[in-house]
């Protein structure tokens, strides 16, 4: 059947910075797909926020960095709802060990590229055709496509380099897509967020709550998964429609160069 409401699909959105990115969308209007690699039960919290606000939920797990796990999200969304006008490239993962650059080993990096760039990478490439494709049949709708990034893009932490090497590249990733997809009127932005309280955050709470107190960033506070929500919703009511290639900093004024 297909959807009334236009449908988002937001990777890693079992908790964290995904969960209330889909909350968010789920509040202007939008059903949502959950693609996460956690079981379903843990998803469980989302499908209730989105549905405490009117909006309906499919859940289907998912590992992006497998083609055929791609694959078979793409099936079952045509199959439930036969559309998707927003994709939210938000499903990351930091090294399990930190480890110094000098001794990080191969298996590490191909694990964070392959969730954090690769997945990301082709996933979008799917969504992009089918957005193509819906676009001929149905003109009024507007297709977007938002990458959750980190300002570890240009933050060096040599303690996680292969984390940084992916966020990088879903910097260029989505300046490459922004320019590929904007004849079509498809919107491309990054967000990128700075020190969010998740639980990826959490082993390193104490370090960064000394540090925001000291001056890291001039907006003094951590920020919080509803922060970055709040931008990809702005994205996704088409405030930025004028807009395409754009990152925009939810990272409390961290990017700023401060003598």
């Amino acid at each position: 059947m297909i959807s009334t409401r236009p449908v988002a699909l937001v990777t890693g959105a079992a908790r964290g910075i995904g969960r209330a990115i889909a909350a968010a969308l789920a509040e202007i209007g939008m059903n949502i797909v959950v693609a996460d690699c956690a079981e379903e039960a843990t998803a469980g919290g989302t499908k209730t926020l989105v549905e405490t606000v009117g909006g309906e939920c499919l859940y289907v797990k998912t590992d992006v960095a497998r083609a055929e796990d791609r694959d078979r999200l793409l099936e079952t969304v045509r199959g439930q709802w036969q559309r998707c006008d927003l994709l939210v490239n938000n499903a990351g993962v930091a090294p399990l060990v930190r480890q110094d650059l000098l001794e990080a080993t191969e298996e590490s990096f191909d694990r964070v590229l392959g969730i954090n760039l690769k997945g990301p990478y082709f996933l979008t490439q799917q969504i992009a055709n089918w957005m193509i494709a819906q676009q001929k049949e149905y003109a009024d709708r507007r297709f977007r496509i938002v990458n959750i990034g980190s300002v570890s893009a240009f933050a060096s932490s040599p303690s996680r380099g292969e984390y940084c090497v992916s966020k990088a590249g879903v910097g260029m990733m989505t300046a490459l897509y922004a320019d590929r997809l904007a004849e079509y009127g498809i919107g491309v932005f990054e967000i990128r967020p700075g020190i969010i309280a998740t639980d990826m955050t959490t082993v390193v709470k104490d370090k960064y709550d000394r540090l925001i107190a000291d001056g890291l960033t001039p907006i003094r506070r951590w920020g919080a998964p509803e922060d970055v929500a709040r931008a990809v919703a702005a994205i996704a009511e088409g405030r930025l429609d004028f807009s395409t290639g754009e990152v925009i900093n939810v990272d409390g004024g961290f990017h700023l160069r401060r003598l």
